[in-house]
């Protein structure tokens, strides 16, 4: 994708919308609802926005919901695109690039992920502090554009360390409780092996996804603040009592933690 392309999209959305967005919302699966509390919203299918990807998994609405929450200005994804529809890296993230272009500087991203940490629990909240990428492609790869970013971004710090330590102050602030770790992507769709769930342990790593990696290599190669925060709807913990897992539990899980996930979300905002 590349900047006339960002450009016609940015172009299009800007001559629906009155306000700049400052903050941008990615909202994973189950966790769209937040979009709703977002005050004098305009609503903006993908399909009308030019060179948009169209969400094709339940749990994704498909819009983009620009508005207020909590007296900021903010631009939300009810719905993100995924590499295991079909897209490829470049487009699963065209809309990270469309809101930097926008004037987003922030940006909160979010998912419903795997646990596991024995520590963990179904319901759980998760900072994410730092990431694995083992989805076996980069949305980076290819000809670098230097009006995007450098050739080389760096990712020892992807998520900012005082966005991180104002979530876990607003999460203590609310008596949420609230961990942080380690964030692996995976290309999905299929959920791992017990022997791939061993590794990804072996590895380091606290959660497990189908998301979020990419976009935040893209936001962080645009200079963008990113917070990351998942929803652990599910223990993955490679063992006897491992459960078959289905997208209609993770959605159900996530749809009952929205109401801890909200209330933070809102307070965050409201103090970046």
């Amino acid at each position: 994708m590349n900047t006339t392309q960002i450009k016609q999209a940015v172009d299009y959305i800007e001559s629906k919308i009155d306000v700049k967005p400052e903050i941008g919302l990615i909202l994973g699966s189950g966790l769209g609802v937040l979009a709703d509390e977002i005050e004098d919203a305009k609503v903006i299918k993908y399909e009308e926005i030019p060179n948009f990807p169209v969400s094709t998994v339940e749990g994704h609405e498909g819009q983009l919901v620009i508005g207020k929450l909590e007296g900021k200005n903010v631009i939300a994804m009810q719905g993100r695109f995924h590499y295991y529809e079909g897209y490829t890296m470049k487009e699963v993230t065209f809309p990270v690039r469309v809101m930097k272009s926008l004037g987003v500087d922030t940006l909160i991203v979010t998912n419903a992920c795997g646990g596991l940490n024995p520590n963990f629990y179904a319901g759980a909240l998760m900072i994410i502090n730092d990431h694995i990428n083992f989805t076996g492609a980069n949305p980076l790869i290819g000809p670098n554009d230097s009006q995007l970013g450098v050739r080389f971004p760096d990712m020892s710090t992807a998520y900012d360390k005082e966005l991180i330590k104002l979530a876990k102050d607003v999460a203590n602030k609310l008596n949420i409780e609230i961990f942080e770790g380690v964030y692996a992507g995976i290309s999905g769709p299929n959920y791992f092996s017990k022997a791939e769930l061993n590794m990804l342990i072996v590895f380091g790593a606290d959660t497990i996804g189908m998301s979020t990696v990419p976009e935040v290599i893209v936001a962080r190669h645009s200079g963008m603040r990113v917070l990351g925060i998942s929803c652990i709807t599910d223990m993955a913990i490679p063992n006897e009592h491992l459960e078959v897992l289905t997208h209609e539990q993770v959605v159900k899980v996530a749809q009952r933690t929205r109401p801890k996930f909200i209330s933070l979300v809102k307070e965050i905002v409201k103090e970046v």
